[in-house]
C-alpha cells in the first residue's frame, strides 16, 4: 500500500513541477525547494535533477534475505551487513595465511550461518547441519598439527574464531570448546594412541568434542572439584556432577576432569557417548548462547577402561596448559561480536530514516557509533598483541586475564550502544544486536568470570593475590613486616 501511495505521489509531483516549468520558464527553483521539503516529510528520496523519485522499502533490504515485509525499512541479519568495522587499517598487521582464513570463515558465516542462526537461536538449538560443513574450511583441529587438523598459527586460528563469533557466538563457542579445549587437551596430554584414535574424527567434525570442568559447587574455584576417580581393576569409575559443559548434551567425546583416588591429584578421563553410568541433560531457559547446548552431567560409577585416562595430566595444573590457548581465543569473542554489532548497528544508521533523514545523519547517533568503532579498534589490537606474545612464548596467565576482562568489558559497552541506536529492532533478535547483547554476557562470565580474571591481573601488577581472603596467620605476618 505505501510504495503504491509512494509511486503516485512521484506522479504528481512530477506534473506538477512540469506544469510550473511551462508556466514560469526556468523558474523551477521555488517549486523544487518545496517539493524537497515535502518529499523529506514523506522520506522520498529525489533524483540526480532534486524531483522526488519514489521511496524503495530499503535499497538493499528488498533485493536480500534481509527483506520482511513486516518493517521494510531496514534489513535483516539474515542479509549480514558488510564489514565496516576496521577504521585503523588493522587487517594489515595479519600475514597473508591469517587474511585467507579470515575470509573464507568470514564468506562461509554470511552466507550459510547468518540466514538461519536467528531462528536456532530463539528455539535454543543447535544448527548440527553446519559442523560437517566447516570441514571445506580447513579449520579443523585449530593449532595442532598433524593427525588430520589444520595445523594453523595461533593468530590465524583466532580470526576464525572472530569470524564466527562477528556472526554468532553460539558457533564460535561451539568451535573453541570443540577445537581449544576438547582436541587440544587429548593433542597436549593425550598418547599416540589415543590422538590417533580421536583426533582425525574430531578435525573433520565427525566426533563432536567437550571439555567438562566445572561442577554445580565448583566454578570459579574449580580447583577444588570434587568429582571422583576410583582406582578398579581394568579401569577407574567416576562419581560426580558437572555443570555448564558446552556441547555436553552431544558430544560423542567428553574430556572429565576427575579427582584420583590414588593420590587425590586432578586427572583427565575420555569418556565416550552412551557409557553406561554418563547421563547428560540440557541446561534450559538461558538467555545467553541460546543455540549452545551446555550440559548438567551426572557419573553414577561410570566405568572407563585405563586406556580412557589422559597420561600427560598429572595434577589440577596442567588445565593452565589448554586454558592458556583457549583463554586466547576467549578474548577474540568479544572482539568479533562488537565488530559484528557495530556493522549492523552502521548499516541500519543509514537505512532507517526519522524526521526526514537517515538516522546516521544526527550527532547523539554518530557519537554513539565512533564510540562502538573506537572500541572495536582498541580491543583487536589487545587480542592481537596477546596472541604475538603466545607465539613467541612470552605470554603470561596475567596478560591472558588482563586482555579477557578488558575486551569483555568494552564489549559489553559496545553491543549496548548498538542495541540504542537500534531503538525497538535493538531488542529483536531478527537485526542481531538484540542476540550480541545477550550473548555477551556469557561471554563475560565464562572461562574466567570478569572479577576473577582481573584480580589475576592484579596479582601480576602488584604481585600479592587476592583472590583469596588472607588467613589470620598471613595477616598478622604482614603486620609485623610492616611494623
Amino acid at each position: 500500500m505505501l510504495a503504491t501511495q509512494t509511486k503516485l505521489y512521484t506522479v504528481q509531483f512530477q506534473v506538477i513541477d512540469h506544469q510550473r516549468a511551462v508556466t514560469y520558464g526556468g523558474a523551477m527553483e521555488p517549486a523544487r525547494d518545496r517539493l524537497a521539503v515535502l518529499a523529506g516529510q514523506l522520506e522520498l528520496k529525489s533524483d540526480q535533477n532534486g524531483l522526488p523519485v519514489a521511496r524503495q522499502d530499503t535499497s538493499a533490504a528488498t533485493k536480500s534475505r534481509g527483506y520482511t515485509q513486516k518493517f521494510p525499512q531496514a534489513t535483516t541479519a539474515a542479509e549480514f551487513p558488510a564489514a565496516v568495522h576496521d577504521a585503523l587499517a588493522l587487517d594489515g598487521l595479519l600475514t597473508a595465511e591469517e587474511r585467507d582464513v579470515r575470509k573464507r570463515v568470514r564468506t562461509f558465516m554470511e552466507q550459510e550461518v547468518a540466514p538461519i542462526i536467528t531462528d536456532y537461536w530463539e528455539r535454543a538449538e543447535f544448527p548440527h547441519q553446519i559442523a560437517p560443513l566447516l570441514k571445506a574450511l580447513n579449520i579443523g583441529g585449530g593449532t595442532i598439527k598433524g593427525y588430520g587438523c589444520a595445523g594453523l598459527s595461533i593468530t590465524a586460528a583466532a580470526m576464525a574464531t572472530l569470524e564466527m563469533a562477528r556472526v554468532d557466538a553460539s558457533i564460535g563457542t561451539f568451535y573453541l570448546v570443540h577445537t581449544f579445549l576438547a582436541m587440544l587437551t587429548i593433542a597436549l596430554m593425550g598418547n599416540e594412541e589415543q590422538k590417533q584414535e580421536l583426533l582425525p574424527g574430531m578435525a573433520s567434525h565427525e566426533l563432536m568434542g567437550c571439555w567438562a570442568l566445572t561442577e554445580p559447587s565448583n566454578g570459579s574455584d574449580a580447583s577444588a572439584l570434587t568429582c571422583s576417580a576410583m582406582k578398579v581393576t581394568g579401569g577407574w569409575l567416576l562419581d560426580g556432577q558437572k555443570r555448564w559443559i558446552g556441547n555436553g548434551t552431544f558430544a560423542d567425546v567428553v574430556v572429565v576432569w576427575a579427582r584420583s583416588s590414588i593420590n587425590n591429584q586432578v586427572n583427565a578421563f575420555v569418556v565416550r557417548k552412551g557409557t553406561p553410568g554418563f547421563t547428560p541433560s540440557k541446561i534450559d531457559n538461558k538467555i545467553a548462547l541460546r543455540c549452545v547446548q551446555n550440559a548438567d552431567m551426572l557419573f553414577e560409577r561410570c566405568f572407563v577402561p585405563d586406556s580412557a585416562r589422559l597420561p600427560g595430566v598429572q595434577g589440577f595444573k596442567d588445565t593452565n596448559k589448554v586454558l592458556a590457548l583457549s583463554r586466547i581465543m576467549v578474548s577474540w569473542l568479544p572482539v568479533g561480536m562488537s565488530m559484528g554489532a557495530y556493522d549492523m548497528a552502521a548499516r541500519y544508521l543509514k537505512e532507517r530514516h526519522q524526521f526526514g533523514s537517515p538516522l546516521a545523519s544526527f550527532q547523539l547517533m554518530q557519537e554513539k557509533l565512533a564510540r562502538m568503532l573506537a572500541n572495536v579498534q582498541a580491543m583487536f589490537l589487545m587480542s592481537w598483541r596477546l596472541t604475538r606474545l603466545a607465539e613467541v612464548g612470552s605470554m603470561s596467565h596475567e596478560q591472558a586475564s588482563l586482555v579477557k576482562a578488558w575486551n569483555t568489558l568494552r564489549g559489553r559497552e559496545v553491543v549496548s550502544l548498538a542495541r540504542e541506536v537500534l531503538g525497538g529492532n535493538g531488542v529483536q533478535a531478527d537485526f542481531h544486536v538484540a542476540k550480541q547483547f545477550c550473548d555477551m554476557e556469557a561471554i563475560y562470565t565464562y572461562e574466567g568470570t570478569y572479577e576473577v580474571n582481573m584480580l589475576v591481573a592484579g596479582r601480576g601488577a602488584t604481585g600479592l593475590s587476592a583472590i583469596k581472603a588472607p588467613s589470620k596467620a598471613a595477616r598478622q605476618q604482614q603486620q609485623h613486616v610492616q611494623a
